[in-house]
């Protein structure tokens, strides 16, 4: 299988092409999906990865070989700016590779100031990068509860500013929704900050039968109050949209493309 890939499914909405720089991840949140996905226990799946073999080489010849035109995601699975125990090395090289070959792509991360070291490198990109954040809790504790290992809501906030100021586009995936009233906090307070350029709002799946408790369509609406009235990008998940089937949204607000990097 290619580095570069085309996601399925759920994980098609984040990008129509991907690549996982790392296959294991730091973070240690309790709704991941992704030890399940590659049938390993938690213990196994949650600790600082390894860069994967020879894969910074064959990433380098496939990028060589191929030209990429479309998105590519940076990661679907880990996550580029977990503590690593290369210090995020590979995801330097492979951000670097990805320059020199204009590949677009997009970086989502809940590792805060931890990609702040590579801005240089981001930076050159141009239009044809976006770094986003992925925002559950305004509240500490909450997010330190679900998120053990990953960056303060706060930090995420305050990186994605940094970068918006340095001409880098950004964006903010509110995913899961734990919590309502915290993803609506958090979402406030981005809005106070303007440091975000583009959202992609969907729910919580399944996780232990909390989404059943739930007005998705209660909170579907406060989110388009919010953003509609500050003209921000809006991308509603499938998911969302179908917990919430009666509030009509625009063709743009249902487009998972819409605001992709391009070439």
């Amino acid at each position: 299988m290619p580095l570069v890939y085309a996601p399925s499914g759920k994980s098609r909405e984040y990008s129509p092409l991907a690549c996982n720089i790392y296959l294991s991840c730091s973070h240690k949140c309790k709704y991941c999906y992704a030890p399940g996905a590659l049938y390993r226990t938690a213990d196994e799946y949650f600790l600082p990865p390894m860069p994967r073999t020879d894969m910074l080489a064959k990433l380098k010849a496939e990028l060589s070989e191929e030209k990429y035109d479309k998105q590519i995601m940076l990661s679907l699975i880990g996550d580029l700016y977990c503590e690593t125990v290369d210090r995020n090395h590979a995801a330097r090289v492979a951000l670097r590779y990805f320059l020199e070959h204009g590949a677009p792509v997009a970086v989502l991360t809940k590792g805060g100031e931890r990609c702040l070291k590579d801005i240089e490198i981001l930076s050159k990109f141009g239009h044809r990068i976006q770094v986003g954040a992925s925002l559950t809790f305004w509240d500490e504790s909450k997010s330190k509860q679900w998120e053990e290992g990953a960056a303060l809501p706060l930090d995420r906030l305050e990186t994605l500013k940094v970068l918006r100021e340095k001409g880098i586009k950004t964006f903010a995936c509110f995913e899961p929704v734990i919590d309502p009233a915290q993803s609506l906090a958090v979402l406030k307070k981005s809005l106070e900050m303007d440091c975000v350029d583009t959202y992609k709002i969907g729910k919580l799946n399944s996780y232990n039968g909390l989404d059943r408790n739930i007005d998705w369509t209660i909170f579907l609406k406060k989110c388009l109050a919010l953003l509609r009235w500050e003209k921000k990008n809006l991308y509603i998940k499938q998911s969302l949209r179908m917990a919430a089937p009666s509030v009509e949204l625009t063709n743009a607000e249902k487009d998972p493309d819409l605001y992709n990097t391009q070439v």
